[in-house]
């Protein structure tokens, strides 16, 4: 009696039961390249059977280094079918630290995008050529003991691998972004993330009708799982782009009428920056998104007024969460700006002490989330795994407030508070005061570790183009607004904040770098 084969609910049957369902439906779009969901859907199974025979098996980690692709698309669910570990690298790290990622996660494999070609090999020579039995390559002629996946997807078999993969086994093992510390391997299963497919789905207003352009990394939980992986679920239609260019997104959305988005805050803000936003029709445009890091509110208002028949909403959550936690709808925008809404459909959000008690609404405290979206745990690390899961709920990091309705306010990451003269100061609050300057296009504050204040009060500010900015300017308007603790000490002006792939500014480079500023 077969019943687990019968109640499978794995990441792979997502993709099959799509192209069971509307099999002639465009599912993917890749440069010049068109494909239809029983297209995909066999074009999968031959790289499942190929991998296979290369010795893949149940619950071996293979990670995936690359840029966007419908390649990436096609390891990351060949390996679900497997039941394999998927492990998506980021593509800006350096040689030592994929390394660390391959030996942390015991990869067996690895499918490395030709242009990241120089890291990955140095990566692969750290762990031991031994080690790494599995070696895929996308884009041109691989070197001698690589194989270019193409030849992966002429295996004759297209049929799907009979392979019996519990709810609960790790299918990926994603890796934090590494901001504040080394990155940490969340392992999530199919039960966390189809959990979270629900919630991003009926939460974020999504259906089968959906035409989406996929620009931010797929490595990343926010693009791969609140957004492509719903979009197959349903079958909808996914058009991947390599990179998050402004001027080919913009020229995209018109081409396909596309219906959908998701970027970063500071990716809307180049979109908007863009000489030829207003030269393209971007009519078709319905939904869009946002997450990855706060959107400041001057920039909401302005979406608003120049998007006025696109509905946003906010995404929180962070990659443990696989990722959604919580979800601030079209209705609210305005009226709760700042606010990064009511826990999600599968999720149940409160606001925490230190001693792991409740706290009343409008008290700031610790933000804890109970879902089964949850992670599994950090992969080969029990200590930090039972250091956030306490008292039956997972302890996110980030300090939050709650109102009486439920709706939540992030008010900062725990290592991005600053404790400046005996007073804390969220750099949040004082981030929005400088967007509400007019010549500031980008702004990151950050505490600088001082002699006498403890840490100052720092900003790191990029002009808008054409606009000359004095710190004396930016001082005296922060004073009108904020307290004098909270005005910035020090203000450092620069052409582009350190970012990393999914727009999340990097803080830590900004400590590191900027550091002089107090003498």
């Amino acid at each position: 009696m077969d019943t687990a084969g019968a109640r499978g609910q794995g990441l792979g049957e997502l993709l099959r039961r799509s192209a069971a369902r509307v099999p002639e439906k465009t599912a993917l779009v890749w440069r010049d390249r068109r494909e239809s969901y029983a297209e995909l859907d066999a074009a999968v199974n031959r790289v499942a059977h190929a991998l296979a025979e290369r010795g893949v098996e149940q619950g071996d980690r293979i990670a995936i280094y690359a840029r966007n692709s419908r390649e990436f698309v096609l390891v990351y669910f060949a390996l679900a079918r497997l039941g394999a570990v998927s492990v998506p690298i980021n593509f800006m790290l350096k040689g030592d630290e994929i390394a660390y990622i391959l030996r942390h996660s015991g990869a067996s494999g690895l499918i490395v995008e030709d242009g990241l070609a120089a890291e990955a090999l140095v990566a692969v020579k750290q762990v031991g050529e031994s080690v790494i039995r599995v070696r895929g390559w996308i884009g041109a002629p691989p070197p001698d003991g690589w194989e270019d996946i193409a030849r992966w997807e002429d295996h004759p078999d297209s049929s799907e691998p009979d392979i019996a993969i519990g709810d609960d086994d790790p299918v990926q093992l994603m890796y934090t972004s590494g901001t504040e510390s080394r990155p940490k391997g969340a392992m999530l299963s199919s039960r966390s993330l189809i959990a979270q497919y629900v919630s991003a789905i009926v939460d974020g207003g999504m259906s089968v009708d959906d035409i989406e352009i996929h620009a931010l990394p797929l490595y990343h939980c926010a693009q791969l799982h609140c957004f492509l992986t719903p979009d197959i679920y349903l079958g909808a239609t996914s058009i991947i782009l390599g990179a998050p260019d402004p001027v080919t997104i913009l020229r995209t959305i018109e081409q396909e009428r596309v219906t959908k988005l998701f970027c970063p805050p500071t990716v809307w803000v180049s979109l908007l920056r863009s000489p030829e936003f207003e030269t393209y029709d971007l009519s078709s445009l319905r939904k869009g998104y946002y997450g990855a890091s706060i959107m400041p509110v001057e920039v909401l208002t302005e979406l608003a007024q120049r998007l006025p028949g696109v509905g946003l909403t906010n995404f929180y959550g962070q990659t443990e969460m696989a990722p959604l936690a919580t979800v601030l709808g079209p209705q609210d925008q305005l009226s709760r700006p700042g606010s990064a809404g009511r826990a999600a459909l599968n999720v149940e959000t409160r606001i925490v002490d230190d001693e792991g008690v409740p706290v009343a609404p409008g008290v700031v405290g610790e933000i804890v989330h109970r879902s089964p979206q949850a992670m599994l745990g950090y992969w080969n690390d029990p200590d930090k795994t039972a250091e956030a899961f306490r008292d039956g709920w997972f302890h996110s990091g980030d300090l939050g407030v709650m109102d009486a309705d439920g709706y939540l306010s992030v008010v900062d990451r725990k290592k991005d508070m600053i404790k400046t003269g005996g007073e804390n100061v969220a750099s949040r609050e004082v981030e929005e005061v400088l967007y509400t300057h007019p010549g500031v296009s980008e702004a990151a504050v950050i505490g600088l570790a001082h002699p006498y204040w403890i840490e100052a009060v720092t900003a790191i500010v990029v002009p808008r183009n054409g606009t000359t900015l004095s710190s004396e300017e930016l001082v005296s308007h922060c004073a009108t607004r904020l307290a004098g603790y909270k005005v910035p000490k020090y203000i450092a002006f620069t052409e582009e904040l350190p970012k990393n792939p999914s727009g999340k500014i990097l803080k830590r480079e900004l400590r590191t770098k900027y550091a002089h500023l107090v003498e």
